[in-house]
């Protein structure tokens, strides 16, 4: 009988150390592309703060985070910065200094945080139109076909996916 206790025993210890910790199993793992330069540490200014008052930021270094909504489907040499996820969320393109580093063609659904600077500026049509060959999005654009922007030259950028990413990096 003392066996057959000290079998169950082990076999009861053995079983659930079998068990898979649901918690764990159910957390999908999340992945951060660091590209570029470290980021600094600089306070995080709201994006739409800086759409809505573009020229307190021009030429400012600023940390800005939000949805990545699209990107450049040739060479991920841009993507698009929105406050929220959907199609009516307000957004900037992001380019990067230099053309030091592109973001991965699959970015879209991203969360990003990123530091750049602050840049306005006046897209000829003919830029516009090949932007958006490559999916870029222009919310208003002048009767010629140029545009006005509110852009965001990135210094550094990290890129959070998973379903269940962290809201802020």
């Amino acid at each position: 009988m003392r066996r057959f206790s000290l079998f169950l025993l082990c076999l009861s210890a053995l079983s659930l150390g079998c068990q898979p910790d649901r918690e764990k199993a159910s957390a999908q793992p999340e992945s951060i592309a660091r590209l570029g330069k470290p980021l600094q540490g600089l306070s995080t200014t709201p994006l739409s703060e800086i759409l809505d008052h573009p020229e307190q930021f021009s030429e400012r270094t600023v940390a800005v985070e939000g949805h990545v909504a699209r990107a450049c489907t040739r060479k991920g040499c841009w993507m698009e910065l929105a406050t929220d996820k959907g199609d009516t969320a307000r957004a900037c393109r992001v380019t990067f200094e230099d053309y030091a580093f592109f973001v991965p063609k699959d970015s879209p659904g991203a969360h990003a945080r990123l530091e750049g600077k602050v840049v306005t500026s006046r897209v000829k049509a003919s830029h516009v139109e090949h932007l958006e060959a490559e999916g870029a999005k222009f919310s208003s654009k002048n009767a010629d076909g140029s545009a006005l922007e509110v852009q965001i030259v990135a210094t550094g950028v990290e890129l959070a996916r998973n379903a269940g990413a962290r809201a802020s990096l």
